[in-house]
């Protein structure tokens, strides 16, 4: 018998406010075609005014336990990947977890886009170490606030959003029929620190910053390093490529999404797509398009799942669920 993490359950919480490319157009200098030729976004969501990344979270959060049918005090671990934590410190999980009234233990893990595979790894390895039966992962963004509205090549990328799991843990057979998390795979490499940052922090500038991005270099890289960290995942677990079911991956570039499809080999049916939408909501992306393809049945109980990311750091990985 192996531990496993199944997943009992999912939510999705996005701001009511959506901005479209045109709407764009009357703010910065830019086009819907320009913004849809390079990156397939047309619309995304945007947090109003005093609507924090812990509300969204919340939101989220809540969905996913009603999801799973269980109450929110069975929860013993709450991880949450953001960029955009409410305040410098405390982590804003601890603000989830009295929100929502969960014991245990919380707290909030940074890797920009990466972030929510990076926390799906965390408390999956938390529950196979016995340190928490249930987990609450959750990806949250306010990303908006930290754009630089005056520079069109950034400001039009992101969206704002959230996304959340319930993990339970069970014994498993120890192979890929089992149900959950099958297996997580992380990579970073800080040379590549300033492909994509944020200028400014509490030790550096005691200011917030704004998203600084070399666009081309993070295209060079992601194709790459991320079919990489695919083929990684299938191999650890004795898989084809042809075994998915269905690939989750995170949200930033419909070019890049479609390129690591073809090589892959996996036909556009099987790839879940939500940047049009969404555009990037960092840490959020994976599992809001992960959750609104459980919620219209995409997605089956029993399908195997492949969700994959880069972002800053650079940071990327993968993990293989069973649905």
């Amino acid at each position: 018998m192996v531990k496993r993490s199944r997943v009992l359950g999912c939510g999705t919480y996005l701001p009511a406010n959506v901005v479209t490319n045109q709407d764009l157009e009357r703010r910065v200098d830019t086009t819907d075609e320009w913004i849809v030729q390079r990156t397939g976004i047309k619309s995304r969501h945007l947090a109003a005014d005093g609507e924090l990344t812990s509300d969204l979270a919340i939101g989220a959060a809540k969905r996913a336990l009603d999801h799973a049918g269980i109450a929110a005090s069975s929860i013993d671990c709450i991880v949450l990947a953001t960029t955009t934590p409410d305040n410098t410190f405390p982590a804003t999980a601890t603000k989830v977890q009295a929100a929502l009234g969960t014991g245990g233990f919380a707290l909030d893990i940074q890797a920009v886009c990466a972030g929510f595979v990076y926390a799906l790894s965390v408390a999956d390895n938390m529950i196979r170490g016995g340190q928490a039966r249930r987990a609450l992962v959750i990806g949250a963004e306010t990303f908006s606030r930290i754009l630089d509205w005056n520079d069109r090549t950034t400001c039009v990328l992101f969206g704002d959003g959230a996304g959340a799991v319930v993990l339970e843990g069970y014994d498993g057979k120890g192979d890929s029929s089992d149900r959950g998390v099958l297996s997580t795979h992380l990579h970073s490499d800080g040379t590549q620190y300033d492909l994509l940052y944020v200028d400014g922090g509490p030790s550096s500038t005691q200011t917030v910053g704004h998203v600084r991005m070399h666009g081309q270099e993070i295209f060079r890289h992601a194709v790459t390093k991320l079919s990489g960290v695919v083929e990684e995942a299938l191999a650890a677990n004795g898989l084809e490529s042809t075994d998915i079911d269905w690939m989750v991956p995170h949200q930033a570039n419909r070019r890049i999404i479609d390129g690591l499809a073809r090589k892959m080999k996996l036909p556009p049916e099987k790839v879940v797509l939500t940047v049009d939408r969404h555009g990037n909501t960092s840490a959020a992306s994976i599992p809001l398009a992960f959750g609104e393809a459980v919620a219209d049945g995409r997605i089956q109980r029993g399908d195997l799942v492949l969700m994959e990311a880069i972002g800053g750091g650079l940071t990327w990985g993968s993990a293989l669920i069973r649905w």
